[in-house]
């Protein structure tokens, strides 16, 4: 479908017909999506530099059931990019334990030097808001009901702090 509309406005374009309307509606899909970052160090100086707050997730991707769905429900929707983009610096330490899984050394590092400062205990699927000065604002982790619910789990947490 993308390639037939991609077709349509290149011949649009070509012919000088493309209306300012369609132009419109596909320089949306420019728009950054939101990133998740591996580095606790980075998400906390994006925290400062922008003044959101950063919520962590420590997942087990290969072998936490409640962390596969926690991802495929609420974190890899399009609604809940949306949602966090202008909110939230987003951080992901993994925890696989499968070895075609396995991370890199280096990341290895940063998510146990991340786990050492926010996940003592090891709990998985962990999701933290930490304020721009590294205050741990509230802890939660996998809630049924989907990204729309989740979202206003996130926002009921952030309105208490």
């Amino acid at each position: 479908m993308r390639v037939l509309l991609f077709a349509t406005a290149l011949l649009a374009a070509e012919s000088g017909l493309a209306s300012t309307g369609f132009a419109q509606t596909t320089s949306a899909a420019a728009v950054p999506v939101a990133a998740w970052g591996s580095s606790l160090e980075a998400a906390m100086q994006q925290a400062k530099a922008t003044n959101r707050p950063v919520l962590a997730v420590f997942s087990g991707s290969d072998w936490c059931k409640p962390c596969i769905m926690l991802k495929q429900e609420v974190f890899d929707t399009p609604a809940f990019e949306q949602f966090a983009r202008d909110r939230f610096v987003l951080a992901h330490f993994d925890f696989p334990r499968s070895k075609k899984n396995k991370l890199s050394a280096e990341q290895q590092k940063q998510n146990e030097l991340a786990a050492s400062k926010f996940n003592q205990e090891g709990s998985f699927p962990l999701v933290i808001l930490i304020s721009p000065e590294g205050k741990v604002l509230a802890k939660t982790g996998y809630r049924p009901g989907g990204e729309a619910a989740y979202e206003a789990h996130l926002t009921a947490l952030l309105a208490r702090k």
